[in-house]
């Protein structure tokens, strides 16, 4: 495509995408991909964006950025889900981070469906 280019490349958590997709709403028409990527984040987001952001903030003591968000947006409540979120990672935290990461994630709580 001519005029395309990616500038910067950062994840963002799933309360954040749905935010900005509600905001794009109210003044545009959503486009199909667009729809199925709110109603992906509306089914699967279990924390507020406040929440899911302090979250990132205590996890990032433990793991880069990139990985914060991908736990802040599964929100795994056991050591074997935890470790699957670890598996691909070169730099995987130890078992007494992993312990203290639950024990970070355990204060938060998962929001039911609105």
């Amino acid at each position: 495509m001519i005029g395309k280019k990616t500038l910067e490349s950062k994840p963002i958590p799933a309360a954040k995408v749905r935010e900005i997709l509600d905001e794009f709403k109210e003044k545009h028409e959503l486009s199909y991909e667009q729809n199925l990527t709110l109603e992906h984040v509306t089914s699967l987001n279990k924390l507020s964006l406040e929440d899911t952001e302090k979250l990132i903030e205590e996890l990032e003591a433990y793991v880069d950025y990139k990985v914060a968000v991908r736990v802040a947006d599964i929100v795994p409540r056991d050591m074997a889900d935890l470790r699957l979120v670890f598996a691909k990672e070169r730099n995987a935290p130890s078992n007494d981070e992993m312990k203290e990461i639950l024990e970070i994630l355990e204060k938060y709580e998962i929001k039911e469906d609105e």
